[in-house]
């Protein structure tokens, strides 16, 4: 198995469960160019393997994902020429300009990763706890499942901090519901676990301390199945939801996704693909904390 520099990949059971863990505590996990193209090369190793049935996705530290890295120094280096560059700054249009370079590169490394993972071929489960904020909502949005622990939360910011309409793999309306995703986003509050459970979000809450322990047994549990009714059961479901739009909805959200970032860039003299605090909306990196979404309030 390669050896990650972001990731662990642990196996169970003879290779029938593999457990891929967000390995950037220090970051929160935030998704930088490194960790998404080692996630990937993962989760192709894992479904390229034909003794296992069940993957589990699951973060160090804190919490499962804060989302993009959108400022760290290893992030920065990636991205800047020198001998620290990542090999993707220079492929798949890195190498273009303005609004071109963005799609492609989004296209490349946020959406069509996500819907790739989303279609794999073993069954996923999303394994999250503490703060799954905006882009670590992508990541466990391409599970089959998602468990989590009791005191986790869910929110998208980038609207209200960053003048953003969603992120680059928009599920939001299917996961949240159509006006529930409109509140969401245009507060940047968020939900707990008991309503991600009632929405039909997570499957099961578990205690933070039992949360890999539970997880475990229930890919166990899932594994025993034979692997072709579990994965025309994830076909089906899939594909009914395909016909009902779903991808095509993907891809017209990536559209505007492009246009938002453009509408920024074109009215900045600096180029910014974001809304900044002249804008109206406050910097992010000082901006308060995320609230609960209330019933009366």
């Amino acid at each position: 198995m390669a050896d990650y520099k972001f990731l662990n990949y642990d196996t169970f059971d003879d290779n029938q469960v593999v457990r891929i863990t967000l390995n950037r505590p220090g970051s929160r996990n935030a998704q930088n160019r490194g960790l998404l193209v080692e996630l990937n090369e993962a989760f192709l190793a894992a479904e390229a393997d034909d003794r296992v049935r069940v993957i589990i996705l699951a973060g160090a530290g804190p919490i499962f994902s804060s989302g993009h890295d959108l400022g760290s120094a290893e992030m920065r280096a990636e991205l800047t020429p020198g001998p620290e560059q990542h090999v993707t700054a220079r492929t798949n249009g890195g190498t273009r300009n303005g609004t071109e370079k963005r799609m492609l590169q989004e296209w490349h490394y946020f959406f069509q990763n996500t819907l790739r993972w989303r279609n794999l071929r073993k069954i996923t489960i999303a394994q999250v706890h503490g703060s799954v904020y905006s882009a670590g909502l992508m990541l466990m949005w391409s599970c089959d499942l998602i468990v989590a622990a009791e005191e986790t939360v869910f929110a998208d910011v980038v609207g209200a901090r960053l003048g953003m309409c969603g992120m680059e793999y928009f599920a939001h309306p299917w996961e949240f519901g159509p006006r529930k995703t409109k509140e969401l986003m245009l507060t940047g509050d968020s939900i707990d676990v008991e309503e991600a459970y009632r929405l039909g979000m997570v499957s099961k809450v578990y205690k933070i301390d039992r949360l890999a322990e539970d997880t475990l047994a229930l890919a166990r549990r899932i594994a025993r199945l034979p692997t072709m009714a579990a994965l025309m059961i994830k076909e089906s479901v899939n594909q009914t939801v395909d016909n009902m739009g779903f991808h095509n909805s993907l891809q017209a959200c990536f559209s505007l996704h492009q246009l938002n970032h453009s509408h920024w860039a074109e009215v900045h003299k600096g180029g910014a693909p974001a809304g900044l605090p002249e804008d109206g909306v406050p910097d992010w990196r000082t901006a308060a904390p995320v609230v609960p979404a209330q019933r009366d309030r």
